[in-house]
């Protein structure tokens, strides 16, 4: 299955839960490569900005309130369900539609920023994605993204992993996003493909963000219902579930008794047109 029939689906069925994984982490400021995308942006009062795959648009309420007054966000996304949940509580100065990164629906030159939050690392043409953000910046604009990079600590998701692996199916994967996946998981690879695309400077970089959980029952229950492994397990009988539940919070538990904290790395792009 093509990326684009995958992930819009299965982004979709799952966006009250990523909505509120997400408002959770920004909230107790664990969010650090998202965070440091706004940084980059330099976001200021009566900006235009853009934010790719904005999901349930908490990135783009976020921009919208920094670029008061007289600004304005758009998100754009191809997962309906998560274009219609950001729509329910719009903020002024936002709005959403469902669009493909790779084909924006709008003119040259009409953003002073676009913005990307754990979105590029969908886009089965990465090139094609970058030079359409590049199109629509005006000159001196600023591409800022942000994308979760490969761990240098798997060991607690591996004890889930080895739970999960016993009795689902393997998560869902697209066939033409392996490329991009490599790119963006290389950042001289991932400044070289934003050069590449026309931008005239490029940089990548790395963001290390903490995450803290109450416990292995706290850790295991929301990465269940993350996107990832809910697609796995959401067509499971409600018995099975909960007996992942109760073994791999027991697997994560023996290891982890108390609080935990794990460790992820971002990639973070600044690319700017001249």
């Amino acid at each position: 299955m093509k990326s684009k029939e995958l992930y819009p689906r299965v982004f979709s069925r799952h966006a009250e839960a990523y909505k509120r994984r997400l408002d959770d982490i920004m909230a107790r400021g664990e969010a650090r490569g998202r965070m440091r995308m706004i940084e980059v942006a330099g976001l200021r009062a009566g900006m235009r900005v853009l934010d790719l795959a904005c999901g349930p648009g908490n990135i783009t309420r976020l921009v919208a309130q920094h670029v008061q007054p007289g600004g304005h966000a758009i998100g754009v996304d191809l997962a309906r369900g998560m274009i219609e949940l950001a729509a329910r509580d719009r903020p002024g100065g936002a709005e959403f539609a469902v669009m493909d990164m790779e084909h924006l629906g709008f003119g040259d030159r009409v953003f002073d920023a676009v913005v990307c939050g754990h979105g590029l690392q969908f886009a089965p043409d990465l090139t094609l994605a970058l030079s359409e953000a590049s199109r629509v910046l005006r000159p001196g604009g600023v591409l800022a993204a942000s994308v979760p990079a490969p761990s240098t600590d798997d060991r607690v998701w591996d004890l889930i992993d080895a739970v999960v692996d016993r009795y689902l199916p393997p998560a869902p994967q697209a066939s033409d996003e392996t490329a991009t996946r490599k790119t963006v998981g290389d950042p001289e690879a991932f400044r070289s493909a934003a050069m590449a695309a026309g931008f005239t400077r490029a940089e990548v970089e790395i963001v290390i963000e903490e995450v803290v959980w109450e416990s292995a029952r706290d850790l295991v229950s929301k990465l269940l219902r993350w996107w990832r492994c809910a697609a796995r397990i959401e067509a499971q009988d409600p018995s099975l579930q909960s007996q992942i539940l109760v073994e791999a919070t027991s697997a994560v538990q023996r290891d982890y008794p108390d609080t935990i904290t794990t460790q992820g790395r971002n990639f973070v792009l600044v690319a700017r047109n001249a």
